[in-house]
């Protein structure tokens, strides 16, 4: 009779152990001849020292499974323990599951190529407009390279800009005024970590968010590292951002053209970006249009209605600029003509 103990790993262990120790339950009468005991993420394992090893086989392949899936049914724990696949697995092109379990994948040929990008390259642009995945896929890949362990830290960043309130009016300290900013990020982690191991991980700073001024003379080694709303970021930020990046390390840089919050004097750091970065073999430019639209259907339709009347008044523009120079030619024209004729 021998005694283990296994420490459940990176995993919350209330998923492993299931409702009301259900799983945990199963285990042990899976396994009638151990002694089977748990408390908090340590499960405790007392039994033959010849048996030992494949019950402890089983629990490692049950806790990989919670880690990939957020979740484990008995179904699940019967394959595993039988040694046949897990219906999960038999699922392909996952990048991870979101903590009720849902496959989180590419659902358009463009977000496909932006998961494709980012296993070969190791800077990745993604642009297109509102509900087309950039930053919820992009955080997916980080989280699936945190768990995968090609990655040791996860940094998102973004742009403290108005558009249109004013951050000196916010209530609170700078956190407290910064962080409303920088709530999207915390939404999609939330939605793809469970909430106990996500606060243990922003606790260890292995997941970090913070606005892009906090990025100015860090180098990140060993990271994916996520600058969100990229278009609104100046010439400077951008440069000092794009220069961040370390040995072992991978950036994903997303925006939308359409939505520059900056003055109307200031060019995007975005923009310019990707004029002087093209044609650089280790970046790609994934560009997401209406169609990797993945928000409600309406999304879809607004996008669409503000382009119509963003060209319209461009071609409105041109017009009244193309009127105005006419008129004012035909009166100096006019003008001349009449100097002429005295």
């Amino acid at each position: 009779m021998i005694e283990k103990h296994i420490v459940l790993e990176d995993i919350d262990p209330v998923v492993f152990y299931g409702v009301n120790n259900a799983h945990l339950q199963m285990l042990k009468s899976l396994f009638p001849r151990f002694r089977i005991m748990a408390r908090d993420n340590v499960i405790r394992i007392l039994g033959d020292s010849d048996e030992m090893p494949r019950i402890e086989v089983c629990i490692e392949k049950m806790r990989k499974h919670v880690l990939k899936y957020n979740a484990i049914s008995d179904e699940d724990i019967l394959d595993i323990i039988h040694g046949h696949q897990t219906k999960a697995d038999s699922v392909k092109k996952v990048v991870v599951y979101s903590t009720s379990g849902k496959p989180i994948r590419g659902r358009s040929a463009n977000q496909q190529q932006l998961i494709d990008a980012f296993e070969k390259k190791d800077m990745i642009f993604a642009v297109g407009p509102a509900g087309t995945g950039k930053t919820y896929l992009s955080i997916a890949l980080a989280v699936k390279a945190l768990k995968e362990k090609s990655a040791k830290k996860i940094i998102l960043s973004r742009p403290a800009v108005e558009a249109g309130e004013k951050l000196g009016f916010l209530p609170g300290d700078m956190k407290e005024k910064i962080d409303p900013y920088l709530q999207p990020l915390y939404d999609s982690l939330e939605d793809m970590i469970p909430a106990n191991r996500l606060q243990d991980l922003l606790d260890k700073n292995v997941i970090q968010i913070a606005p892009l001024a906090f990025m100015r003379g860090r180098t990140l080694n060993d990271a994916v590292v996520i600058l969100d709303e990229a278009q609104n970021t100046t010439t400077a930020q951008a440069r000092m951002f794009l220069t961040r990046m370390g040995w072992n390390s991978k950036m994903i840089i997303t925006g939308d053209m359409t939505q520059i919050d900056l003055p109307h004097n200031q060019k995007s750091g975005l923009k310019e970006a990707l004029e002087i970065l093209s044609g650089i073999d280790d970046i790609a430019v994934i560009n997401l249009t209406q169609k990797d639209i993945v928000r409600h259907k309406l999304v879809t339709s607004i996008v669409n209605a503000y382009q119509a009347y963003d060209k319209k008044k461009l071609c409105d523009r041109d017009d009244g600029k193309r009127n105005y120079t006419h008129t004012h030619v035909s009166r100096h024209i006019s003008k001349h003509n009449g100097e002429n004729d005295s």
